[in-house]
């Protein structure tokens, strides 16, 4: 019986990915390892292996096609007794949607929901009635009971009605989805754990999308014909405009800044470099951040957190996530356990981690997770700035570049190297008290690296 080869999930939350290349053709013999194909998601290109031995019986997808649904059929493996007769084709299309998840809708009210895009889409208006099962994706569930919004009044614009996570995200961007009253007044509805029931009114209510920003003919407008090029925007960048737009509309940040002096941990760090340089191992200022960090975490534990709607989740290890800028967009490897791990293991595992981040050939399990982030852009002579929090976390760091600078000791004036550092903090988990604590904590380590190494 052919085998069918699917769009493999590499993520958690991936719903689509690009076939980026294909190492086969419609013929060739396949042994199980044999890498037929590569993928790209927002943050890796992964490789697709045969699992079968087998003949590659027929391409579905072409190469360089984006936007290809998990699960979808993408080729198909024949033994060495079938041929092409043999094979099904996929039903419908081989661009299927990704399995839908059934979300039981316990409130028995009849929705009505009107969704309007005022700049680009006619209304849309899915009707459920008692009873109705609603479908929604698996992010999109997930992004509602983070938010406590019931799926049951949201549109759905993805195939057969589907929610989708822009439905969701819409739905926020809106302030809730409003739902029609029924013509005979409902029970009490019971409540699904993690959402709450929405206001009913008396006529179906129309939910008008804000427009993000100024709608794409009226930029056009202002710019003559020839005078630019459009380029299109690839999967990293879309998510992460996507993650950004949706940090900043529902993460309430606040900044704390702090300046630290670098003198100390400058002299700590030539004398372990000139101890390791046997090893072939140089120490970065980076690297002692990335510790310093971790260690307040682990003195400061209550700012080691993630709010949920559930509950705020506090965190037992510090995993450090650092942005790494690589073309069209950045990767934030994670640093797991970096309060545990010597300066040496960070260097050699943030240099790893760093290279292949720029080819694109990290794993998702080594992009994903973390508990708070590093952005460092001292090396680009950025004295400071602010940096956006990158969910799940409730903080990140901004680090400028180290300086000489005036400053007075004792009551003298004196000169030292000074680096100014931002805290980004997400108000719903650290206060202004407790984000103090964490940069004094962090200060305290960079400006007396010895501790470090207790």
């Amino acid at each position: 019986m052919p085998i069918p080869i699917l769009m493999p999930a590499l993520s958690p939350t991936m719903e689509t990915g690009k076939l980026a290349k294909w190492h086969v053709k419609q013929g060739d013999e396949v042994q199980p390892g044999d890498i037929i194909a590569e993928i790209e998601t927002d943050k890796a290109v992964m490789e697709v292996e045969a699992i079968e031995e087998g003949r590659i019986g027929k391409l579905y997808i072409p190469e360089g096609d984006e936007d290809v649904p998990v699960n979808t059929v993408i080729a198909m493996v024949l033994a060495n007794d079938e041929s092409e007769g043999d094979i099904e084709a996929p039903e419908k299309s081989t661009k299927a949607a990704t399995p839908q998840v059934e979300v039981p809708v316990e409130a028995p009210v009849e929705t009505l929901v009107a969704v309007t895009d005022p700049v680009t889409k006619p209304a849309q208006t899915i009707v459920s009635k008692p009873g109705d099962r609603v479908i929604a994706s698996p992010l999109a569930k997930r992004l509602a009971a983070d938010n406590n919004l019931s799926l049951g009044a949201i549109a759905g614009t993805g195939p057969k009605g589907r929610i989708v996570k822009k439905d969701v995200e819409l739905a926020l961007s809106a302030g809730g989805a409003a739902t029609a009253a029924p013509k005979t007044a409902p029970k009490a509805a019971t409540v699904p754990k993690a959402t709450t029931a929405l206001a009913a009114t008396s006529t179906a209510v129309e939910v008008a999308r804000p427009p993000a920003g100024l709608a794409d003919k009226e930029i056009f407008s202002v710019y003559e014909e020839d005078s630019y090029e459009i380029v299109p925007h690839d999967n990293m960048r879309r998510i992460i405009a996507d993650r950004l737009t949706l940090a900043k509309t529902s993460i309430p940040h606040f900044y704390l800044s702090i300046d630290c002096e670098l003198d100390e941990l400058l002299n700590a760090r030539k004398r372990m470099n000139d101890a390791i340089a046997a090893d072939g191992t140089r120490l970065s200022v980076n690297d002692f951040i990335i510790k310093a960090l971790a260690l307040a975490l682990q003195k400061v534990p209550d700012a080691n957190a993630t709010w949920t709607s559930e509950g705020t989740l506090k965190h037992k290890r510090s995993d450090v996530a650092v942005a790494v800028a690589v073309e069209g967009g950045l990767f934030t490897p994670v640093i797991r356990h970096a309060d545990l791990k010597t300066m040496s293991e960070i260097s050699n595992e943030m240099k790893d981690l760093a290279h292949r981040a720029r080819s694109k050939k990290l794993a998702p399990h080594e992009y994903q997770g973390g508990t708070t982030s590093i952005s460092n852009l001292g090396m680009f002579d950025i004295k400071q700035f602010d940096a956006v929090i990158n969910p799940p976390h409730a903080s990140i760091l901004a680090v400028g570049r180290g300086e000489q600078r005036p400053v007075v000791k004792d009551g003298a004036l004196s000169v030292a190297t000074v680096m100014s550092c931002t805290l980004s903090c997400d108000h719903r988990v650290i206060d202004g008290a407790l984000g103090a604590q964490l940069l004094k904590a962090f200060k305290a380590y960079i400006e007396d690296p010895v501790t470090m190494l207790v």
